[in-house]
Formats: structure tokens, sequence, C-alpha cells
């Protein structure tokens, strides 16, 4: 017997020796792996193009890479500063997301790309506002929600004001235009007071006037207006307003189980336009078939989850704020995805939307980066806050 406790307690003292891991393991992974699957159909989708602008294949590929360096070095400086530091900087956080998506309205400050002033030059990087306004937008949003826990579940006015900054946001959005900006935040921000717990009937009531006004918006333009129409009958006009959508289809429809083979893709051959960036995923289904397809929605899946899970976490140890940005990025990220793959497959309407961590683009490829950065610090956070409970009981 005293042998068999003398094993048993060996055997426990092995197990407190066993390291612990401060970081989501499988968050790296699916995050390791969405890079990797980005910049290699980066490099396949848009060979061609780059051939043809600048003498060699490679351009977008090396600028890509440059960027996710750049970006993996915000993101290990980021992971190095405090939770708390964000919540004192999200009203600062905010008035230069502000700033700068009034910025980028006035003439010479702002670039104007394929119909959108969308994009600052920042050096020689062309930043696009609206991905700097969803992160500090989020940021604000889960400051919020944090100081203001009462109010947004006994009073309407708790979340009438944060609305109230938002429709400000989405109006500037609107102006660039860049309606699937304004898309993502005001459902961003609908999801994450959701999960603060405002009431249900509040809830459902600003969700209609969300939804309402979206709808009187999308149809208020008549160039917003095309774009459901070809989204519906893309075919009927195949070589004029549907030919975007009609070419990403022809792609899936190429792909089947297998795909064509990586690199083989027809439809990058200047058939379809934006390859390598807002239909990156269409050139992924010829390549890579269905396989490949579900193997991208399973680590977006992956990664969405994890990112969930790392906010419940924070939650459960009070860790509000952290918890409410945990939940506002999961949200950005799945739906972001979400709506860019939708637009690919034709079930959505066209938006100017990337693939997060995949498509190509500076400004989207750093402030991900940034993202993660600011999620494994609240994995960090919260797994040494675990661990310090448990040694506290241990002793």
């Amino acid at each position: 017997m005293r042998a068999n406790t003398r094993t048993a307690s060996a055997s426990m003292g092995a197990d407190k020796l066993k390291p612990i891991r401060f970081y989501d393991g499988w968050l790296v992974l699916a995050a390791v792996g969405l890079i990797i699957f980005g910049v290699v159909m980066v490099a396949s989708a848009s060979m061609v193009i780059s051939d043809r602008q600048y003498g060699q294949p490679f351009h977008y590929l090396f600028r890509q890479s440059a960027h996710l360096l750049l970006g993996i070095g915000l993101a290990c400086f980021i992971f190095r500063v405090e939770i708390d530091k964000w919540q004192r900087a999200s009203g600062t956080l905010l008035l230069i997301a502000l700033a700068a998506l009034l910025l980028v309205l006035i003439p010479g400050i702002g670039h104007h790309v394929n119909g959108s002033t969308r994009w600052i030059g920042v050096g020689p990087i062309g930043m696009q506002v609206s991905e700097l306004a969803k992160l500090f937008v989020i940021i604000y949003l889960a400051s919020y929600l944090e100081r203001f826990q009462d109010a947004i579940k006994t009073h309407a006015m708790g979340f009438i004001k944060p609305m109230i900054v938002l429709s400000v946001v989405a109006v500037l959005l609107l102006a660039e235009p860049d309606f699937g900006a304004a898309v993502v935040i005001m459902a961003t921000a609908l999801g994450m007071m959701f999960l603060a717990g405002v009431r249900f009937r509040y809830f459902v009531l600003l969700l209609l006037v969300v939804g309402g006004a979206m709808g009187v918006l999308a149809f208020s333009s008549s160039y917003r207006v095309e774009r459901l129409t070809t989204f519906l009958h893309p075919w009927a006009n195949q070589f004029g307003s549907g030919y975007q959508l009609t070419q990403s289809l022809i792609a899936f429809g190429r792909g089947s189980w297998f795909g064509v083979g990586l690199g083989d893709s027809i439809q990058k051959l200047f058939y379809l336009p934006e390859a390598h960036t807002d239909f990156l995923f269409a050139v992924l289904a010829e390549e890579l078939g269905l396989v490949g397809m579900l193997a991208v929605l399973g680590l977006f899946a992956l990664l969405v989850s994890r990112v969930l899970l790392i906010g419940r976490r924070a939650q459960h140890q009070g860790s509000l704020f952290a918890a409410f940005m945990a939940y506002g990025f999961a949200l950005w990220i799945g739906l972001q995805a979400m709506i860019n793959i939708g637009v690919n497959a034709g079930m959505l309407p066209t938006k100017g939307l990337t693939l997060p961590l995949m498509s190509y683009g500076g400004s989207s490829v750093l402030i991900m980066c940034a993202v993660l950065g600011i999620i494994l610090r609240i994995d960090y956070e919260a797994r040494v806050e675990q661990f310090a409970m448990s040694s506290k009981y241990m002793l």
C-alpha cells in the first residue's frame, strides 16, 4: 500500500511538473494554415497578371510576403502590450478612426481606385482606412460594453448611444463608398451587443432598424441596385454587369472534387478580374476543388471557434473587456470570410471585401496580424490568471 501511495504521489508530482503552454495551439495552427494557403494561392492567382504588369511573375508574391513579415513583427510587438492599455486608449483610438475616415474623403489625401476612395498613402504602403476603423471600433465598443454593463441590460439608451457613434462611422464609410465594410462593422456591433446581454426586445428592435436602414441604402444607389440584380441573375448579362460573377462560377464548376491542379487555373488568365484579391477563393476552388475549399472552411471554423473559446474563458475570469474584444474579433473574421466566400460562390451580392489572412493586400494583412497579436495576448493573460489561481489552490 505504501509503495502504491508513493507511486501515485510521484505520478501527481510529475503531472505538476509538466510545462504550461501559454498559448492556444489550435488557434496558431488555424492562423498559420490560412496564411500558408493564402501565400500559395496569391502566388498562383497573380503570376500571369504580375508577369504582364511588371515583367516577372512573383511581384505580388514578394509584396505579400513582405507584408506578412511586417505583420508578424507587428503581432509580436502588440502581443507585449497589456490588454488594459487598449481599454485606456479606446476613446483615442475611436477618434483616430473617425479622423482617418474623414481624411480619406479629402481630395489629394485619399487615393481613388476602382471608383472608390478608400486608401491613404503611408510611405510605400497604401492603408485602407476601413480596415483600421474595424479594429478601433471593436476596441471602443468592447470598452463601452464593459463600462456600461448595467445600462445596456436595463435601459434603451444603453445601446442607442454606441449606435449613434456607429452610425457616424457607417455614414463615413458609405461616403467612400464602402458598403461592405459598413455591413461588417454594423453586424459585428450587433453581435457584440447580443453577447453582452442586451435585452432581447431592444436587440430585435435595433436589428430591424439597422436592417431597414441598410436595405434603404442598398436600393438608394443605382450601382448597388445593379449589383443586387446581377447577383440574382448573373447569366442575364454575362458579358456586362454579370461578367465577374459568371467567371467566378465557371471557376467553381471546373474545380469539381479535387480541382484542376495547383497553378493550372484557366480563369486567372485574364478572365476573372481581381483573381488574387477579392476572388482568390474562386481560383482556389478551381485549382484545389471541393477538398481544398473544405480545408479552408475548416480552418476558418477552427480559428473563429478558438477565438470564441478564448473570449469565454476571459469572461468567466471577469475580464469583460478582453472577452467582448475577442467576441468582436471572432465575429469580424467569421462574417468577412463568410461574405467573401458567399460572393465568390454567387450566394451574396458583390462586395469589395478581402478574405482574411489570405487575399492579397497590405493593410488587410497588417491589421489581421495585429488582431491575432491581441487575441494571443488575451489568451496569454487568461492562462496566466488560471495558472496563478490553480497554483494558489495547490499551495
